[in-house]
């Protein structure tokens, strides 16, 4: 367990005042400004670049990422009007299939000086082995496959705990908070669902009574269903994303089955809702290696409600974190990307989310994963699982 970090108004403050560099914004645009420095004296020709999708059946986990990194290039932005950082989009749709001719984009344009992103797990696969070769660094606030860490990457960094930490903690629930005997294990054959539900299964042992696989697009999931009610479980796991978690779950409910789904961060997302409708998702469970927005330090919460007349989601804090070490790195003038990884290999400030800080192969020093339940038609903090 970690404490909460709560930053104090004249953290928020420091934060805030940093000179800034600039491009423009949008997938589409260059970085502006040629080679001017403004009246900083510094370079201004560099971006922070957004790789996820905003586009595509999972893309509002990728625009709560985008919308935290914006917020915070934005209020770096309002102190700083000389020299402007901007936000380029790289838009993946969520599809590995497109990650590798689109993280070549990224490292062809040169203005690129950091990553927010990958978002997904199976899209950090594709993409960081180029940005590694290009040397750009890449903080990812979502993709949670333990295995990224594990490939020797220099620009690879994560600012959230792993699977490893999160399909434990699952598992765990399951057993002590729903005390369930007989698990049904599920997933969507994804990098990130597949691996997340091997090791809840692998945690569960002997509770496991079933397996299935399905999916992404799927939208007939009685076979599955016809699994859950055959093993007679009394709960389900499932790893993938909320388009498909939210219509399992509808069916499980339309056939009568009384089950509880617990599933897991890349399900944690109004979308599920819609999904599978109100009454049918309400006692879902979702974990998630990511702090309650609320609970976020500093001013954060009240920023982004009145930024985009909405409470943060899910990996939007976490997004602000990635996107404040890069500002940070810029204002102390690291504005090449072998400065820049050495300078993120060596950060050690406090975020919203947690102490930022990476042990060697990019992963944080501080992990807490939470358990989260739909009641009320919404998605609420029900316990962080130690």
């Amino acid at each position: 367990m970690r404490p909460i970090v709560k930053l104090g108004a004249p953290l928020v403050a420091a934060a805030l005042a940093l000179t800034a560099c600039g491009g423009t914004t949008g997938g589409s645009s260059s970085a502006g400004g040629g080679s001017s420095s403004g009246g900083s004296g510094k370079n201004c020709n560099v971006q922070v670049g957004f790789f996820g999708a905003l586009t595509g059946d999972a893309a509002n986990l990728g625009q709560n990422i985008k919308n935290g990194a914006k917020l915070a290039i934005d209020q770096y932005n309002a102190q700083h009007s000389d020299c402007q950082v901007k936000l380029k989009e790289f838009d993946s749709q969520g599809d590995p299939a497109q990650a590798s001719s689109l993280a070549q984009k990224a490292v062809d344009d040169k203005t690129v000086i950091g990553l927010v992103g990958p978002a997904f797990s199976g899209e950090s696969k594709a993409a960081d082995p180029k940005f590694n070769e290009a040397g750009l660094v890449a903080i990812t606030p979502s993709a949670t496959n333990p295995a990224l860490a594990k490939n020797g990457w220099k620009t690879f960094f994560r600012v959230l705990g792993n699977d490893a930490s999160q399909g434990p903690a699952a598992a765990k629930y399951i057993q002590t908070v729903l005390k369930a005997k007989k698990v049904v294990v599920v997933d969507d054959a994804s990098e990130y669902g597949k691996g997340l539900a091997d090791i809840v299964k692998q945690t569960l042992g002997s509770s496991v009574v079933g397996t299935d696989t399905v999916q992404q697009k799927q939208t007939d999931f009685s076979p599955t269903v016809t699994k859950i009610r055959s093993a007679g479980a009394d709960a389900v796991f499932y790893g993938g994303y909320y388009a498909e978690a939210g219509l399992l779950k509808k069916q499980m409910v339309d056939a009568g089955l009384k089950t509880t789904l617990v599933v897991g961060d890349g399900v944690k997302d109004e979308g599920y809702i819609t999904a599978a409708g109100e009454k049918a998702a309400e006692g879902t469970i979702m974990t998630c290696p990511c702090l309650p927005p609320d609970k976020a330090g500093g001013t954060f919460y009240a920023d982004y409600k009145k930024a985009y007349n909405a409470e943060p989601a899910t990996y939007g804090a976490e997004g602000f974190d990635a996107a404040k070490i890069l500002l940070d790195g810029i204002a102390a003038g690291k504005t090449t990307r072998q400065d820049m990884v050495d300078f993120v290999k060596a950060y050690d400030k406090p975020g919203v989310t947690k102490q930022l800080k990476f042990d060697p192969s990019g992963e944080p020093s501080q992990i807490s994963v939470w358990a989260y339940k739909v009641e009320g038609g919404k998605i609420v903090p029900d316990q962080e699982i130690k």
